[in-house]
């Protein structure tokens, strides 16, 4: 199941308090204040690990707790510091404080890891509060308290290329051509659910990602269709390659259409790098007359023959280069 926001309370542990002890060693004549240190709560950590792609573990568990510091004890002896947590989530996610959405962080690259809430600091011995006017000290601190909170957890897919189309307009196939991805493939609309991604092989060893994005409609920046829920994960890809049935009509339509969508949930979308390509050219209409209104070269293939599909990768790893 593609999980890609949940909701977690995290708390990191206390410090442990800090020791009131003296000396009492035999054959030593005057003691003193020996109490140690309270040890550190435990951090809760976000790291981001590239062989995860949902949120589905985080969602499930909901809330996470790292351990208590230990308390301090004699002969200056400092607790031990709490267990911290590391929670793994996938690359590409987005971290925010619930209630004000402040992002506390942004995940983009794999091994990238933060403290999302710090262990209290442990408290200190009565060793620490030895004057010359107070020899024997019986005070010593608490820990103080680890920080807590609610926070959203958003997953926003990460990839080179990600594939736009009206329903139906072959993203899924393509993928299935290109990659070794398996998406769902049926002949009608909303096939794809969630996102999915493959790895696109070129030359010797390079290879780029690419993104299945679920088709969009009219409408999809007001929340029609999956709206919202999807338009969010081509933010993060690098190129938009847009995919126009060849069997449509009126294809400069459909892709202005697509394009404004796009554009209206978020305008910054303008300036990444946009492939527009024709596809089904086994069945297409190439006679349609607004084919000659699009400003661009047109990449034209297909994915069930596999004619055009060199062509397009190539296109496409340059374009990422």
């Amino acid at each position: 199941m593609f999980i890609d926001f949940t909701q977690v309370e995290l708390q990191a542990g206390n410090g442990g308090k800090g020791a009131v002890h003296f000396r009492r060693e035999k054959f030593v004549p005057k003691g003193g204040p020996d109490g140690g240190d309270g040890g550190r709560g435990g951090h809760i950590y976000f790291k981001a690990d590239a062989n995860l792609h949902t949120l589905q573990d985080v969602r499930y568990r909901r809330k996470y707790k790292a351990d208590d510091g230990g308390a301090g004890g004699g002969s200056r002896k400092a607790g031990k510091g709490g267990k911290d947590v590391t929670v793994l989530v996938p690359v590409g996610t987005l971290i925010r404080k619930k209630g004000d959405h402040t992002i506390v962080a942004d995940l983009v690259e794999n091994g990238e890891e933060i403290i999302v809430c710090k262990g209290g600091i442990g408290g200190k011995g009565n060793i620490r509060f030895k004057t010359a006017t107070n020899r024997a000290p019986r005070k010593a601190q608490p820990g103080l308290p680890g920080e807590t909170g609610h926070y959203e957890i958003e997953l926003k897919v990460l990839a080179d290329v990600g594939l736009v189309g009206l329903p139906n307009a072959g993203k899924s196939t393509l993928l299935s051509r290109i990659s070794a991805a398996r998406p769902k493939i049926a002949d009608y609309p909303f096939t794809t659910l969630e996102p999915n991604l493959g790895i696109v092989k070129y030359g010797d060893y390079s290879s780029f990602v690419m993104a299945d994005i679920p088709g969009l409609i009219e409408g999809a920046s007001d929340g029609k269709g999956l709206g919202h829920q999807f338009l969010k994960h081509i933010e993060r890809n690098k190129i938009l390659l847009y995919l126009i049935d060849g069997t449509d009509e009126t294809p400069f339509q459909s892709f202005k259409t697509l394009e404004n969508e796009i554009l209206q949930f978020n305008p910054d979308l303008d300036i990444k790098p946009v492939l527009i390509c024709r596809t089904k050219s086994d069945i297409g209409n190439e006679l349609a007359e607004e084919w000659e209104e699009f400003d661009q070269d047109i990449l034209v293939i297909s994915a069930v023959s596999g004619d055009g599909l060199g062509t397009l990768i190539s296109a496409l790893s340059k374009a990422v280069q």
